[in-house]
């Protein structure tokens, strides 16, 4: 389909306008290629805005639109909800911030105006290679990881399972709790740390939502949004977590002691290390 563009200069009411000759940059406009209209009005978002761009659709076969006024955070969606309205894919809209990007920042008229021709270009350039987009839904799996069982962690992990939703905690060491669980008072109220820090460790560990794999890594993350696969290496404990209570008589009976290593001298001036 050969592109037919139309083109809509905002002047914003003085935001813009009191900057950028947006007659100027209009007229410029129309000299792109595939440009069918090019027009400047004052308020591009208003509902009359809106309607004069459906009925140039309409009136002049458009098939691609750009508009030139602020942020399209802002209002790119809108348009796009226009072009859907008028019976476009609303995907062949292109944005130009010629607010934020020139009126703004800019305070030569002369220099704007320039500015504000240039990203009109490529904006109409841009539209002219468009592809339709089609919106597709994928399956999202609503399974949460949170890496990191400090209190910032923990408190995550505590709000997205009391949601209903499974998460996966993972903590690099033996124990959640972070650097919270090592302080004494918090700041600024100079709270006990253990008497806020603890309830929420107890509660990470036994919410029926939650699976907490301490002494675990992440080493590898795959896949894309609503759809990520993640390897996790869990470090050899040597122990039983089903039957372990944190007592600690297992260390006294131990068989492998790992000491540490000390340096002993040998009479001549050298050391030799022992273990």
């Amino acid at each position: 389909m050969e592109p037919r563009i139309g083109v809509y200069i905002c002047h914003c009411g003085s935001n813009i306008a009191g900057t950028v000759d947006v007659e100027d940059v209009a007229r410029a406009a129309r000299e792109q290629e595939g440009v069918v209209v090019s027009r400047a009005y004052r308020f591009m978002c208003s509902d009359p805005g809106q309607e004069m761009i459906k009925r140039d659709v309409q009136e002049y076969g458009l098939n691609r639109v750009v508009v030139a006024a602020c942020s399209p955070t802002m209002h790119e969606s809108t348009y796009r909800r226009v072009l859907q309205e008028a019976g476009l894919n609303p995907y062949f809209f292109e944005m130009a911030n010629i607010r934020e990007h020139v009126s703004w920042v800019t305070v030569d008229k002369k220099k704007a105006t320039e500015k504000a021709k240039a990203l009109v270009a490529a904006a109409v350039r841009r539209v002219y290679y468009h592809q339709p987009l089609e919106t597709r839904q994928v399956p999202v799996n609503p399974n949460t990881l949170v890496v990191g069982g400090g209190i910032a962690g923990i408190q995550a992990a505590l709000k997205i399972a009391d949601s209903g939703n499974k998460v996966y905690l993972v903590e690099k060491s033996p124990s959640v709790g972070g650097h919270m669980a090592q302080l004494d008072k918090t700041f600024p109220t100079l709270d006990c740390s253990a008497c806020i820090l603890t309830p929420k460790m107890t509660l990470v560990g036994s919410h029926p939502n939650i699976q907490l794999l301490t002494w675990s890594e992440v080493e590898e993350v795959s896949g894309y949004v609503g759809n990520f696969k993640v390897k996790i290496r869990k470090k050899a404990r040597y122990i039983d977590l089903d039957k372990c209570t944190g007592c600690g008589e297992c260390a006294k009976n131990c068989p492998v002691r790992y000491l540490p290593q000390y340096k002993k001298g040998n009479g001549d001036g050298n050391t030799t290390g022992e273990g």
